[in-house]
């Protein structure tokens, strides 16, 4: 019978048949550790190929389009983010990263990983399938099309808004993202390749030597942990993730540093009829509120302020729980940490916004829109978060409960 680690509190289980569609969770810490798809790999692949076709329309069309002062002006998925790359080359390329680059870059290597697995080639499959686990938590199409409903509602004061053609092909472009997205990983990939002889002479040996096994991070094979290299996907064994305590300890001190910058400066600058207004996120959602539109005032207030400090608040409490060797209340805070991964990208809401803002009424002396020093630091704080989220090996957590 083959033995299986859960990649998330290294506890061993057997590894059962799951039917179609149906998916197992680790009885440790809830994580899934089995998911037989109800989509095959040749569907996935039909699902990326069919987003590709999408991509090109959905990032070169319009997408909304403005009245303003009876000029029709118009706004694509990056030409905000173009604009910013003179003036604020960080803040423009961050966008531009998440909402293009790394969207691309998903879809190819799920391609680049299916012709890896069809012509059986090992060495090209680990690097397509690595570069799979770690870009796709910067794929944000999700964020900018609620950023993009978000910005329309706020030029709505300036200008008559209309949907244009690039819409209906970004929507879908997110529609199969994310059913990609939900499905993917690189150990489906790794299981479909399948296992070499020596694999499967070891499964039937390592059942007595339970203790002293190991599972891959990225294809997820159990193995005796002695080995220095995995004996499928040829990754490197580490028995806990090199230095992870320090390295998200490095990157949440860094966020708190710059959050008080992201919300003490000026984050967005309004230019009209010869005024200049500058708002911090805090203003900027008062503003909301004066003007009655609650709605956007409680998303913009949630993404940019809440989940930013909330992520800080759960790790730094993970950390020093992991420090200080606490065992009760573990299945807490492997709940936090995993909303903590999946929340931590929606605090790109506020930079997506600038981004559209920027294009649709950045028109010179008479009404314009810029990005203030706030963005900068607040930038910052997105991608240290989501970095210490990353750095951060679950496995710590559980520790104390095998005996080593």
């Amino acid at each position: 019978m083959h033995v299986l680690r859960c990649a998330s509190c290294d506890l061993l289980l057997h590894e059962i048949p799951v039917a179609r569609g149906f998916s197992a969770r680790c009885p440790h810490c809830g994580t899934r550790v089995i998911k037989n798809s109800s989509i095959s790999l040749s569907g996935e692949l039909a699902i990326a190929l069919a987003a590709l076709v999408l991509f090109v329309p959905a990032q070169l069309y319009p997408l909304v389009t403005i009245n303003l002062f009876g000029v029709p002006f118009s706004t694509t998925v990056t030409s905000g983010s173009i604009i910013l790359l003179d003036t604020f080359p960080f803040v423009g390329s961050l966008v531009i990263f998440c909402v293009a680059i790394a969207p691309l870059s998903f879809l190819l290597t799920l391609l680049s990983s299916n012709l890896a697995l069809y012509i059986r080639n090992a060495k090209a499959l680990n690097y397509s399938t690595r570069v799979l686990k770690y870009i796709r938590h910067w794929v944000m199409v999700d964020v900018f099309l609620v950023s993009l409903a978000v910005g329309c509602f706020k030029v709505r004061d300036f200008a008559e808004v209309s949907v244009d053609a690039g819409l209906l092909s970004f929507v879908l472009l997110q529609i199969l993202t994310a059913v990609l997205l939900s499905r993917v990983s690189p150990k489906r990939y790794w299981d479909a390749f399948g296992e070499t002889d020596e694999e499967r002479k070891e499964s039937i040996e390592i059942c007595g030597q339970e203790r002293e096994l190991a599972s891959c991070k990225l294809c997820g094979l159990t193995q005796p942990r002695n080995h220095e290299h995995c004996t499928r996907c040829g990754s490197k064994m580490e028995h806990r993730v090199y230095q992870s305590i320090q390295k998200t300890w490095a990157s949440l001190l860094a966020a708190v540093v710059f959050i008080f910058p992201a919300n003490f400066y000026p984050i967005s600058i309004l230019l009209t009829n010869g005024k200049r207004l500058e708002d911090t996120i805090f203003s900027g959602v008062a503003s909301l509120i004066k003007q009655g539109m609650y709605g956007i005032a409680i998303i913009i207030f949630t993404a940019s302020i809440v989940v930013p400090v909330a992520k800080i608040i759960c790790l730094a409490y993970i950390l020093l729980c992991i420090h200080f060797k606490v065992e009760s209340g573990r299945k807490l805070r492997m709940k936090l940490y995993r909303f903590v991964k999946w929340i931590g990208k929606w605090s790109m809401m506020d930079l997506c916004v600038i981004a559209i803002m920027v294009s649709l009424i950045d028109r010179g002396n008479l009404l314009d829109f810029t990005p203030g020093p706030g963005a900068i630091a607040f930038g910052l704080v997105v991608v240290l978060t989501m970095i210490a989220a990353e750095s951060l090996d679950s496995r710590l957590i559980w520790d104390k409960y095998e005996q080593r």
